[in-house]
């Protein structure tokens, strides 16, 4: 038997319910992972929600389809969790690049199911092995969150010495790409509130710009690249501080369907190890008290990540 967490209907925290059920089997392309840590961030409390979060005019539009996509009622996926690192505990018969034992950090994309006791994930999914520096609350943020701040910020194809602004830089996404973006040379400059200046700073910020004191488009300096890592720059305000041949990229794009590759989590990996790249984390909540962690990522003010951890 193994513990779950449900989300059977969309709304507050407390509409998520502890489950126990039958310890599920991987299939002969499958593990089977022990979860020992797992993340809650805006992703989850936006689909328990019914949330988009893409603005008030284009919610009003894009719920609809967000109905057919993620559920009518209630959500179709019940267990939440992208995030998760942990210990192979089985394998199926036809796996290959595993073995019992093995501490991995994966992405559940969007088949969620992180938010449990055990997790059956296909060996080709986004599954790697852990980095051997960091702890397993510290390896979770990185699969899905750092994931999509390397392939967004590839979108850009960066070279040395070219300006990046990254908005929202305290947030989860958003203090990986500041690290990443510096690692491929750039000039980097990151956009949070007044309390996380310094954070953002100590991850390889040139410079900061607080946004709750002033508008960055309304200063003269032009950007190289501006990274969106929480969706929230005005489309009117785009263009205002990007280069000529500047690139907008926002990390909600309803472009999507990327594919998530254990080969970028590898690469992930080797600079975790090399001391390049580090998980901020905000907040730790034992399992039981999911909830809680809910209540807390929906404030919206987290620095870098919120962490559940399962017993």
């Amino acid at each position: 038997m193994g513990s779950i967490i449900i989300c059977t209907k969309y709304g507050a925290p407390e509409v998520l319910q502890f489950k126990e059920v039958d310890k599920p089997f991987p299939k002969d392309n499958e593990v089977l992972i022990k979860v020992i840590a797992a993340t809650v961030h805006i992703g989850d409390t936006k689909i328990r929600r019914f949330e988009p979060g893409l603005g008030a005019i284009k919610d009003f539009f894009f719920k609809p389809m967000m109905r057919i996509m993620v559920g009518f009622r209630g959500p179709r996926k019940k267990i939440l969790g992208m995030e998760l690192a942990g210990d192979i505990e089985k394998v199926g018969k036809n796996v290959t690049l595993f073995k019992t034992g093995d501490p991995v950090f994966a992405s559940t994309e969007f088949k969620m199911s992180a938010h449990a006791q055990y997790c059956c994930l296909p060996e080709d999914g986004a599954i790697a092995i852990k980095p051997s520096n960091m702890t397993y609350e510290e390896a979770a943020p990185v699969s899905n969150a750092g994931l999509t701040a390397l392939i967004n910020l590839r979108k850009a194809n960066i070279q040395t010495g070219q300006k990046v602004l990254i908005y929202g830089a305290s947030g989860s996404v958003g203090t990986y790409a500041v690290q990443i973006a510096r690692h491929f040379g750039a000039e980097v400059t990151g956009v949070c509130s007044t309390v996380n200046l310094e954070m953002v700073k100590s991850l390889g910020a040139g410079k900061v710009i607080d946004y709750t004191q002033e508008d960055f488009t309304l200063r003269d300096n032009k950007y190289d690249v501006i990274f969106d890592a929480v969706g929230k720059i005005e489309y009117s305000k785009r263009k205002k501080s990007l280069t000529k041949s500047g690139k907008y990229i926002s990390a909600f794009s309803l472009s999507g369907n990327i594919k998530l590759k254990s080969k970028d989590l590898i690469f992930l990996k080797d600079l975790c190890e090399a001391g390049k790249l580090k998980s901020v984390i905000d907040k730790i909540y034992p399992f039981e008290q999911i909830i809680e962690a809910h209540r807390y990522v929906d404030k919206g003010h987290k620095k870098g990540n919120v962490i559940i951890t399962v017993k």
